[in-house]
Order: C-alpha cells, then sequence, then structure tokens
C-alpha cells in the first residue's frame, strides 16, 4: 500500500507524546526543546516524538 505524504505530515509531523500520562499533542518542536509547552493533562513538559508504527 501506498503511503500518502500528506497524510503521514498531518499524523507524525510536530506531534508529541507525553512521558507521563501518553497524551499526544501537536506542537513546534523548537517550543518542545525549550520547555514551552507544557501538557494539558497533567501540566509536565516531558515529551517525546510519536512512534511511526511498522
Amino acid at each position: 500500500m501506498a503511503k500518502i505524504p500528506e497524510a503521514q505530515n498531518r499524523l507524525f509531523k510536530n506531534v508529541f507524546v507525553c512521558k507521563n500520562c501518553k497524551v499526544k499533542m501537536k506542537a513546534d518542536i523548537q517550543k518542545i526543546l525549550k520547555g514551552k509547552v507544557k501538557c494539558r493533562k497533567c501540566g509536565k513538559s516531558a515529551f517525546r516524538p510519536i512512534k511511526k508504527g511498522k
């Protein structure tokens, strides 16, 4: 099955997961690295990039 670039960008670009409560958030990578983004559920600022399944 072909991968559509627009769909890949929508699902995985600028999407991060909270390390504490596993909530997905869309945010700019520079804001994540500077710690300016906080989780809307738990309030922490520890995020990781979303994994792109197989």
